[in-house]
């Protein structure tokens, strides 16, 4: 449905974005449990980043689904790849850079945003102990 319906008659870039970031997720969540963990994970992994680029092309830094990508995409570098380093880099830069907008969250968002980016520090203190171990 995601595939065949939604992604290519989605006309909002937003939208367009949750779609992307629902894929990849779904993709990383396969990739957890698949027998055939490499191709689920290389597959994970593309959607992952086209997502990405899609929340930084159409998204505000503080915007809860580009945040939320962050955090996706960090756990999938993390949990699945094995690539703390790599999840630390993009946690700690969805978090400064949202920090950096932080004042410019709209009042109905500000929850979200400060909660995801509680999820964030709290990653990047995890994954920061785990590559000091």
């Amino acid at each position: 449905m995601l595939e065949k319906d939604l992604l290519p008659n989605v006309a909002d870039p937003e939208t367009r974005v949750f779609y992307l970031k629902m894929r990849a997720d779904y993709y990383r969540y396969i990739a957890e449990f698949h027998p055939e963990r490499d191709d689920c994970a290389e597959k994970a992994r593309w959607t992952s980043q086209e997502a990405s680029a899609a929340c930084q092309e159409c998204l505000p830094a503080t915007h809860p689904t580009r945040l939320g990508m962050a955090v996706s995409q960090a756990v999938f570098h993390y949990e699945i790849l094995g690539q703390t380093s790599a999840a630390v880099q993009m946690a700690k830069q969805a978090f400064d850079d949202a920090l950096a907008e932080l004042d410019g969250v709209p009042e109905e968002h500000y929850k979200d945003v400060v909660l995801i980016m509680s999820l964030l520090r709290d990653n990047l203190a995890l994954w920061t102990t785990d590559m000091q171990s």
